[in-house]
């Protein structure tokens, strides 16, 4: 019988420390698709494979930590 009991969600604190000018106009629409705005912005955003390719692609901008899940 399969397990229904899911694990927990990871959720990562993302800050933007460098701007996006002078890079591709793919790695500006990536910042926006995370939710940045402004520089030094700092969004949460669940862990998933799509947010983990995005975040290899912008890598040199952002600095991610780890967010402490409450339950």
């Amino acid at each position: 019988m399969a397990d229904n009991t899911q694990a927990p969600t990871r959720l990562l604190r993302i800050t933007l420390i460098r701007s996006g000018i002078g890079y591709t106009k793919r790695h500006k629409a990536t910042l926006r698709a995370l939710g940045f705005h402004h520089l030094h912005e700092t969004v949460l955003q669940k862990d998933s494979p799509s947010l983990q390719g995005m975040l290899r692609k912008v890598n040199h901008l952002v600095t991610i930590e780890e967010e402490q899940v409450q339950k």
